[in-house]
């Protein structure tokens, strides 16, 4: 996986966040994209498209802080704050910057896309075009629930819940048995990720526990904060944008609405369909995906 990427740990800047140390791997030629990766995975979820986007991209593929096996702190700060999307913003630009690249493309997935609609409300000036994979907005989804979402998303509503009850249950079992109920619940059998499931395994380990769990508990507060005080003050995304989803995912399933959603939240027009897969489409629809990599990006 990702022959002729440089594997590097980087210490980003503070910010007010915490201490974190951020693992990547980067590599290829021509204008930068930052590629970010969801819950519970880590950056190796690009490893299928790296290699035909690195003659034309030098690519960076970034685990989010406390995930994979990059670094976070050990408390999660007032409200949660250490982990929230704008504290996992602030390490990317970081990371971005001492790599050399003031401005750059982005894509992400899940978590990562939650991460990058945060930095092009945040950095504006550092984001020229961005993706995102399979979600509707943080705030869309704590402001219209619907109980098929609920009934489904159990691992936010457990993760969400108070330190530490939700780090000893899910430390309690095997991390294999955990991935496997986690992973197939979206609309997909383990098949899609039989090259990296053990690597993801391999990262479930406490600290990525309660990096996790903190995220997770940060997404209905601050970070919710953030985002209802973006939206008052009509504060939306200013690039170019496209929007994928799996067509048997939650996203798919529960809100179908995507793009619609989407629009109230862009100033550009947005672009994107779903896909005929669930959540994890890098590594369940790599081809479609490219696809779109070249028209859009």
């Amino acid at each position: 996986m990702f022959s002729g990427f440089k594997k590097e740990t980087i210490t980003v800047e503070d910010q007010g966040f915490g201490k974190a140390e951020i693992v990547c791997r980067h590599g290829g030629k021509g204008e930068p994209l930052l590629l970010l990766h969801g819950n519970p995975m880590s950056h190796i979820t690009w490893h299928k498209i790296v290699d035909d986007l690195k003659d034309k991209f030098y690519v960076v593929a970034s685990d989010l802080r406390g995930y994979g096996e990059s670094i976070g702190p050990e408390e999660g700060g007032d409200n949660h704050i250490n982990y929230s999307f704008r504290a996992m913003a602030n390490d990317q630009i970081s990371l971005m910057k001492k790599l050399g690249f003031d401005e750059f493309k982005l894509v992400g997935h899940d978590r990562g896309a939650r991460t990058s609609h945060r930095m092009c409300l945040d950095f504006p000036e550092k984001i020229k075009k961005v993706g995102i994979f399979d979600i509707m907005p943080n705030r869309h989804i704590w402001t219209v629930q619907k109980k098929n979402w609920a009934m489904s998303k159990w691992h936010w509503l457990l993760m969400m819940q108070p330190y530490d009850l939700p780090e000893k249950l899910l430390s309690s079992v095997p991390a294999k048995y955990y991935m496997e109920k986690k992973l197939s619940k979206r609309g997909a059998t383990l098949e899609f990720c039989k090259e990296t499931f053990d690597e993801y395994v391999r990262c479930f380990n406490y600290k990525t526990i309660r990096a996790s769990c903190e995220d997770y508990r940060a997404s209905p507060s601050c970070d919710l904060d953030h985002d209802n005080e973006d939206f008052e003050k009509n504060n939306k995304i200013k690039c170019p944008i496209f929007v994928l989803w799996g067509n048997r995912s939650d996203t798919g399933k529960v809100w179908g609405d995507v793009l619609d959603v989407w629009q109230n939240y862009s100033d550009q027009q947005v672009q994107g369909e779903g896909l005929d897969c669930g959540h994890y489409l890098q590594e369940e629809q790599p081809k479609k995906v490219l696809e779109w990599f070249k028209k859009f990006l």
